[in-house]
């Protein structure tokens, strides 16, 4: 008995480190006994129950690698510890210098410029280098940038009949994602995504060719014929123009609904590690080229959680339909019979700063479209939910989505084309998080971990004896 107890007093005084930080073996070797005044600040200690073992792991950026936590072991044949985040709420997957996000403050950064100040003085397109690129461009910086965006809106004409293929009423998003897709067969030059000159070549037809592939499937959805690109105008305009043009010798957008459009866009541009953002770097991880992942980040985009929220806030509004009919639906949101809808963020805890920025646009908008009676509904419902200590105590602030489906279906746009509008926006920020998931000498292919819980083994048992 004495002999075991030995045993085991000498274990606790042991720790795993790893024999090679990119293997799964583990060597044991004394731990320190480590009294304040000799523990690097920057560490972690954590001691495992199971064994008495006291590991410390160091902290970097206010993070802890995960792999780390693989030295914790019970036995010889132990995996080692794995950390379980559904959904990814405290799990960092990459280093990022791109989109700065802080939710308690509400604040938006891209490459550290407020977000209000790029949609008041940028476009778009210069919004777009911006994140791409890490710096404001210079005026002949932007002139060549816009000229390459420009000189690539046209597709190839068997995409125009890809895009027949598809039902008349087919959803313009699964029309946008497909034909993607389909690009990349247009392009196979783009698999050579090790070459910097070819990535960039794609950068520019990706973010030129969206607006293109959008307008058309909007088309084909009303059977209208498709509209080709008009250079001589914005990337705002000529996009107006590929969906609304019908009998003009020359499309001229308005140009409040023209700068409007812009901005909404640039609000979009990126958004940190989103789920599209992830799934963009994810398929991006295994080098697949450029058009096979964004078309898997627009499908990302696709679900309701995600890029369908405005159409959602819709519905809503159309549900409570008038102003007085806001504080009975206030009632049922407290009683958890239905959602409000536009408000509260998974990363903001409060008001979304983007939210700010649109509100102001819908004035403008309306001004020229009329004013849309939802809007009178909507401002009514935020004036209530900020006053009433239910929304505020659960950090219930309206959202980007919130005001956005309401300036879009002025404009003209169906709320099938919601998420389409959401995608274009989004490209050089799925295009960024793409460029630096490749140049980050950490990453690796994704691969998460599970934990397994079914049965664990057994034997066939032939068709005539299972019951």
């Amino acid at each position: 008995m004495s002999a075991i107890l030995a045993l085991e007093a000498k274990m606790a005084k042991e720790t795993l480190v790893p024999a090679d930080d990119r293997s799964d073996t583990f060597t044991t070797e004394p731990a320190t006994p480590a009294p304040e005044a000799r523990v690097a600040k920057d560490t972690l200690t954590i001691t495992d129950n199971r064994t008495g073992r006291t590991f410390d792991f160091k902290i970097e950026h206010g993070t802890v690698r995960a792999l780390d936590f693989r030295q914790i072991k019970t036995h010889d044949d132990d995996f080692g510890l794995m950390l379980y985040d559904p959904g990814f709420g405290n799990t960092a997957h990459c280093k990022s210098a791109i989109t700065f996000i802080d939710g308690e403050k509400g604040i938006l950064r891209y490459r550290g410029y407020p977000i209000d100040q790029l949609a008041e003085n940028c476009s778009f397109l210069e919004t777009s280098y911006l994140i791409i690129y890490g710096e404001l461009p210079t005026k002949e910086q932007l002139d060549q940038w816009v000229f390459d965006i420009t000189h690539h809106t046209f597709v190839h004409e068997n995409v125009k009949k890809f895009m027949d293929g598809f039902r008349y009423n087919a959803h313009p998003m699964g029309v946008f994602i497909s034909t993607l897709a389909a690009l990349s067969t247009f392009y196979p030059e783009a698999k050579q995504i090790g070459d910097a000159s070819c990535r960039k070549h794609q950068v520019h037809r990706l973010i030129a060719k969206t607006p293109t592939i959008a307008a058309f499937a909007f088309r084909h959805m009303r059977g209208m014929p498709y509209v080709y690109p008009d250079n001589d105008l914005s990337y705002a305009g000529n996009f107006l123009n590929m969906l609304f043009r019908v009998t003009e010798p020359k499309y001229e957008p308005n140009p409040v609904l023209e700068r409007a459009l812009d901005v909404l866009f640039i609000l979009h541009a990126d958004h940190e590690q989103n789920c599209s953002a992830a799934a963009m770097r994810g398929i991006g991880s295994s080098h697949a080229d450029p058009y096979c992942a964004m078309a898997g980040a627009a499908a990302a985009l696709y679900g309701p959680l995600h890029g369908g929220a405005n159409e959602k806030v819709l519905s809503m509004l159309r549900e409570i339909g008038d102003v007085k009919a806001i504080p009975e639906y206030i009632k049922r949101v407290k009683n958890k019979e239905v959602r409000l809808m536009g408000f509260g963020h998974r990363v903001y805890k409060n008001y979304d700063p983007r939210a700010r920025i649109i509100k102001k646009i819908a004035d403008d908008v309306f001004e020229v479209t009329g004013r849309n009676p939802l809007l009178d509904v909507a401002l009514e419902l935020e004036r209530i939910a900020l006053e009433d200590d239910y929304f505020v105590s659960h950090k219930l602030y309206p959202n980007v989505d919130f005001y956005s489906g309401i300036i879009y279906q002025a404009m003209g746009f169906p709320v099938e084309l919601f998420p389409v509008l959401f995608a274009i926006g989004r490209s050089p920020g799925w295009l960024a998080q793409w460029e630096e998931m490749l140049d980050d000498p950490d990453q690796r292919i994704a691969r998460p971990r599970q934990i397994f819980l079914g049965v664990n083994e057994r034997d066939f048992v032939p068709m005539e004896q299972r019951k």
